[in-house]
């Protein structure tokens, strides 16, 4: 990818509550990635279940998408770049060390910047 690329940033909000929308995200995201525009997903709320790879295992897919996990994995494949919000995974008890290796935990004032800077920005 060339310095000028575009960039889209989106928020997975969900998991298993809404695993259409949990997918949705990803799906876009990959999707960005294969038409080379730079692509970051930040988990927040109920999606940081989404790091944990167990959970992504379990979890149903929704609205006839491929698995969660396989989206999950492809977009890290794809290079996608992967934040995870710093008091939503403190909320929800989950550890540090359990996370995708390469993922980011990021807070409010981190987010703010990347979603003011990227060229276009989805909430899912």
């Amino acid at each position: 990818m060339t310095e000028n690329v575009e960039t889209i940033m989106y928020f997975a909000t969900h998991a298993g509550d809404n695993p259409e929308k949990a997918c949705i995200a990803f799906v876009m995201a990959n999707a960005a990635l294969a038409m080379d525009i730079k692509a970051i997903v930040v988990l927040q709320g109920n999606g940081v279940y989404l790091a944990k790879e167990d959970y992504r295992k379990n979890m149903l897919p929704g609205g006839g998408f491929p698995p969660i996990d396989k989206l999950f994995k492809d977009f890290l494949e794809l290079e996608g770049e992967l934040h995870v919000c710093a008091p939503c995974i403190k909320l929800r008890n989950i550890e540090e060390s359990t996370l995708p290796e390469g993922s980011k935990i990021t807070a409010a004032g981190q987010v703010n910047i990347m979603a003011i800077k990227a060229d276009a920005v989805f909430v899912y």
